[in-house]
């Protein structure tokens, strides 16, 4: 490869796979090489707690066709892990002892789940969910009928614990907050979105946590209850895959940490996706979603061949819990509370508006449309009247003040 002109993309997950297809589409003639960890060609996680935990679930959904990379000029390296950067002779180290050398670097080595402490993680029982291995693991465990005990409210959690339910495992979810999601969803929502799975049989306990596994099967939990557990799922968050930049001096407590531009401290490195601590709010954040993974490495990409975009997409994402389609939007818990339907139902949309009366953050159960309404005047700025957005009868597209 001619150093002048190849990237090497660390990582092989949603960022990685969209950055290389959109550095071909934007006219990088230069070498390409995406190397990642797993033996599979890059594949949408999303389907790992949805789809693929269904009786007869498809085959694994991969992100392009291994053909496509190929077309396109793009090596895949699998199974292969970078362990080491040499900034200053631009070259990588794979841990088969190879190296890689490179003119720019992005790094797209996403998160792992955080684990349980080392006596409650226990082999064959203790599950984590980020690859495929992983839902093959679960899913049969839900042929088997195992009993389910999830740690943590999260998205992740919920979807297992709707999946669960609808194939009749009995399942109890852990939470040691006082509600589910309370990151991202304020206090009646997450009241909401409780009831609902409670309805379909999930056992949630709030405000503990599990502190014991016994042989007989049970969990044990802080307020001293046992539940039952055979397999047990953890959603605890997650951590950044960053100890093969350590030595570099670009990251800080959440990840790689890029400017705007998705550029880092060291010319011709960049990081892309959920690995990456980028702007947000007044700071830095990491945001763990789909969207901003695709969205992301689009932008980023850009940067890579030398075409200035700052990315400033407001964070979006969407979790669908059974036959319940969440959606939230910027910041959901922050602004004033604009109601839109019965909260009581399974059915409403919480607008959030700034001073301004602008969309800063909406939350939607089961209402697409009302989301891709706020998205559009998130975008365009739009000034909104609260009284005409909380009327149902009032068409969204009159709601402008």
């Amino acid at each position: 490869m001619q150093l002048d002109n190849n990237v090497v993309i660390a990582g092989a997950g949603q960022a990685a796979a969209t950055a290389a297809a959109e550095l071909r589409r934007a006219g990088h003639a230069g070498a390409i090489v995406i190397v990642g960890d797993e033996a599979h060609a890059p594949y949408e996680r999303p389907q790992l707690s949805k789809a693929m935990l269904k009786p007869g679930a498809a085959p694994a959904r991969h992100i392009r066709d291994v053909a496509a990379f190929a077309a396109d000029g793009i090596e895949l390296r699998l199974g292969r892990r970078v362990q080491a950067v040499d900034a200053a002779a631009r070259h990588v180290e794979l841990d088969d002892g190879s190296t890689l050398a490179w003119s720019r670097l992005l790094i797209a080595t996403g998160v792992r789940p955080r684990r349980l402490p080392g006596a409650m993680d226990v082999p064959g029982r203790v599950r984590y969910l980020r690859s495929l291995e992983d839902a093959a693991h679960l899913a049969r465990d839900f042929d088997e009928g195992h009993a389910l005990a999830i740690v943590g409210g999260g998205v992740i959690g919920l979807e297992v614990a709707a999946a669960a339910a609808a194939r009749g495992i009995a399942v109890t979810l852990v939470e040691a907050a006082d509600r589910l999601m309370p990151r991202s969803l304020d206090a009646p929502v997450s009241a909401a979105l409780a009831r609902i799975h409670a309805a379909r049989g999930v056992d949630i306990r709030l405000g503990c946590q599990a502190v014991a596994l016994h042989d007989d099967g049970s969990v044990e939990l802080s307020d001293g209850s046992r539940v039952p557990g055979a397999r047990v799922l953890v959603g605890i968050g997650v951590e950044p895959n960053i100890e093969a930049f350590a030595g570099l001096g670009i990251s800080d407590a959440l990840g790689i940490r890029v400017d705007a531009c998705g550029r880092t401290a060291i010319e011709g490195i960049y990081a892309a996706g959920d690995v990456a601590s980028q702007p947000l709010a007044a700071g830095h954040g990491r945001i763990e979603t789909w969207a901003n993974a695709q969205d992301h490495a689009v932008a980023v990409a850009r940067n890579l061949i030398g075409e200035p975009v700052a990315y400033t997409a407001p964070t979006w994402f969407w979790s669908d819990q059974g036959g319940t389609n969440l959606q939230v939007l910027g910041d959901a818990t922050q602004g004033t509370r604009v109601v839109r339907g019965n909260e009581g139902s399974d059915r409403f949309s919480v607008f959030r508006l700034d001073d301004a009366g602008r969309i800063s953050g909406c939350t939607t159960l089961n209402n697409p449309k009302d989301m891709a309404m706020a998205r559009r005047w998130m975008r365009q700025a739009t000034r909104l009247e609260p009284s005409k957005l909380a009327d149902p009868a009032t068409n969204l597209s009159d709601c402008q003040s």
